[in-house]
């Protein structure tokens, strides 16, 4: 069976995109000559050859250089709509959308601006491609703690603008019990918690983040399969795995598709989702990782079915407009 017109209209969720991992070198580019920012690679040929990462951190240092592009609101906004627009194309019908204050206020951009444009864009994408959308604001974790607390005080006159918060950026060394205050503080503002756990980080620190910082999924995960008592409890918990394989890939977590843990997690009864992470980086948008996994790990379309129904039933939106995003995805499949 062709896999590739099934994966192409299927309707997803996406709930693991950090919006600056979107900027394709095009736009990077191009930001980078109507802000007058210099970049060490002058044309797209030397940004692509410079994504070979033999690890998260090398990422991490081109991710961060590629940020310094973005100064004005209209920025953002480009920047969120190239995603949102690529993303409608794909199906995605709900978008959870990441994003790094600290990238940006560290710069000197405020963090007024980063709201108004990213907002803009995804109000503008609501209208004009039915979909729904929310934004979670990420703590850096290679910053300490009062970096984090300092980012959720200036955040607080656009609390209305943001669903969650979650944590990202290094993971070894930075565990996240070193954040488990600013998270206690934004779940009784009634904000939902996500953290990454388990990517280059051990299981601990899937540990960690469900009983320190209390989160409603784990982003990545995929360590947690060291672990067989975790494994237990992720799948008697049914805690959601917002799962990245391209990016996984990419970054050296595992040696090659073929590899990757997504068919053992739902083995195990694990609620995995399909994500993207930091597309423009890492190879492919939401189709590209379905299409990758389903070829190399033979998922059948039961698979598929249940990766995307597992995206809307871990998503933070009401339960009203998932339902209505899981009643379509059914009328997909039974066509």
């Amino acid at each position: 069976m062709d896999f590739a017109p099934f994966i192409a209209g299927l309707p997803k969720a996406e709930l693991h995109i950090h919006i600056e991992g979107s900027l394709e070198p095009e736009l990077m580019l191009a930001l980078a000559a109507r802000n007058g920012v210099s970049l060490r690679y002058g044309d797209v040929a030397a940004l692509k050859q410079a994504y070979r990462f033999g690890n998260l951190q090398d990422f991490l240092d081109l991710y961060y250089e590629g940020m310094r592009v973005l100064l004005h609101e209209q920025d953002f906004y480009d920047l969120a709509m190239a995603y949102l627009e690529r993303a409608a194309a794909q199906n995605v019908r709900h978008a959870e959308v990441f994003f790094d204050p600290q990238g940006h206020t560290d710069r000197g951009v405020a963090i007024k601006t980063v709201f108004d444009g990213l907002w803009r864009a995804l109000k503008d994408a609501e209208r004009r491609f039915g979909m729904t959308t929310a934004l979670i604001l990420c703590f850096l974790r290679h910053l300490d703690e009062a970096s984090a607390q300092r980012t959720l005080d200036e955040a607080m006159p656009w609390r209305d603008r943001f669903i969650g918060v979650g944590l990202d950026s290094s993971e070894k060394g930075h565990p996240p019990s070193k954040f488990e205050r600013v998270f206690a503080r934004a779940r009784s503002l009634g904000l939902q918690a996500v953290a990454h756990a388990g990517e280059e980080g051990p299981p601990e620190y899937v540990h960690e983040a469900l009983d320190l910082l209390k989160v409603g999924r784990i982003d990545h995960g995929n360590r947690a399969l060291e672990d067989p008592a975790l494994v237990a409890r992720l799948a008697r918990e049914q805690m959601p795995l917002t799962v990245c394989p391209l990016s996984n890939v990419r970054l050296c977590v595992v040696p090659d598709m073929a590899a990757h843990p997504l068919k053992r997690m739902l083995s195990a009864g694990l609620m995995a989702t399909l994500n993207s992470d930091d597309p423009a980086y890492f190879g492919g948008y939401m189709t590209e990782n379905f299409l990758a996994v389903q070829q190399a790990l033979t998922l059948t379309r039961d698979d598929i079915a249940a990766l995307a129904g597992n995206g809307f039933r871990a998503a933070f939106c009401d339960d009203a407009t998932k339902q209505r995003h899981l009643a379509a995805l059914a009328v997909y499949i039974k066509v």
